[in-house]
């Protein structure tokens, strides 16, 4: 399986109104760093697994909405508990989208998988990864 990977930062705000999560019920901020891994078996005609630019922009512009953002104040997670695993899922989706809506090329909607990876710390990370669907 071959695999490319892109990078990026997001700076938002949060809480998790919950007692598991014992101070980070409360207001706080966490940055991100947003890696993202696209899977293929065999490489394109073209000996790529996917474009890196188009990757860039589609990582970019899937981050833009959540950048700088208090999450608990979007309407779109109204009653969710945005921990760093929902919001790999949640970046996930959105680049399954673009990929399958050829953002990332005719090569993108052939893609085998994608994984989102978020790191808090360099000590600590979640993951997502699944099958683009379609």
């Amino acid at each position: 399986m071959f695999s490319v990977e892109v990078r990026s930062r997001i700076m938002i705000a949060h809480s998790l109104p919950d007692p598991f999560f014992g101070p980070a019920q409360n207001m706080h901020g966490a940055t991100f760093v947003v890696d993202v891994a696209f899977f293929r078996k065999e490489l394109t005609k073209q000996n790529v697994v996917v474009d890196i630019g188009a990757a860039l922009d589609v990582l970019g512009n899937s981050l833009k909405p959540l950048a700088y953002q208090n999450l608990d104040a979007l309407p779109q997670f109204k009653g969710k508990l945005t921990t760093t695993e929902f919001l790999c899922k949640h970046i996930f989706d959105a680049i399954a989208e673009a990929a399958r809506s050829g953002a990332l090329g005719e090569e993108g909607k052939t893609l085998s998988r994608i994984r989102v990876t978020l790191s808090e710390t360099d000590l600590a990370r979640a993951s997502y990864e699944g099958e683009i669907g379609g």
